[in-house]
């Protein structure tokens, strides 16, 4: 498969660098192709103009889509499928993430009476989490996230969208040795994810 990676964190050192290095070794190891958008280290502009807003608020097909928004948008139609890496910062992707879709999903591409945008094979979200979905909190705000991103963002621009949360890997609280052994069992899940991405 043709896989786009949309990656969104700002430090090497975290365990969603980590998720993203190991799904990369599955797919390379299965024989896949994949482009990565690294939004932090490419420095994305996740702000939408002004101009932007009148294109997408008037729904203005004569206006123009900026080139850093195009280049995003010819990643998604020469994909199979598409995985978003990110962390869970309060209930929420980072701030990166969010303006990325409000600037890529734009009026003509993923939406309007006839959208340019492909149906994908596959959207997958690969999300790593400090608290833990043993809570009854951390369960809402998922089904919550899901609502947001399948329900949402993806819809019907995917023909199968899955939603993966690695949870309880907070530093310190008492969770450093839990999060040692959660860290080698979820890279391993994330690996086998990526190998087995095209079943």
């Amino acid at each position: 498969m043709n896989v786009f990676i949309v990656y969104c964190h700002p430090s090497k050192n975290s365990f969603t660098y980590e998720i993203k290095e190991s799904f990369i070794r599955g797919l390379r190891e299965t024989g896949h192709k994949y482009v990565v958008s690294d939004l932090y280290a490419e420095g994305f502009n996740p702000v939408m103009s002004e101009e932007e807003y009148v294109r997408e608020g008037f729904y203005n097909l004569d206006m123009p889509v900026a080139a850093d928004v195009l280049k995003e948008q010819e990643k998604i139609n020469a994909a199979d499928a598409i995985v978003f890496i990110y962390p869970d910062f309060w209930t929420a992707s980072p701030a990166m993430l969010e303006g990325w879709f409000q600037r890529v999903w734009t009026y003509g591409f993923a939406y309007g009476d006839n959208p340019s945008m492909k149906i994908l094979e596959k959207a997958v979200f690969l999300v790593t989490m400090g608290g833990s979905l043993e809570d009854e909190i951390r369960k809402t705000q998922l089904e919550a996230m899901k609502t947001v991103m399948d329900g949402d963002r993806i819809r019907n621009r995917a023909k199968k969208c899955e939603v993966y949360v690695f949870d309880q890997m907070t530093r310190g609280y008492g969770n450093d040795q839990n999060r040692l052994e959660r860290i080698g069992r979820f890279s391993a899940s994330v690996y086998e994810l990526a190998r087995n991405l095209g079943d």
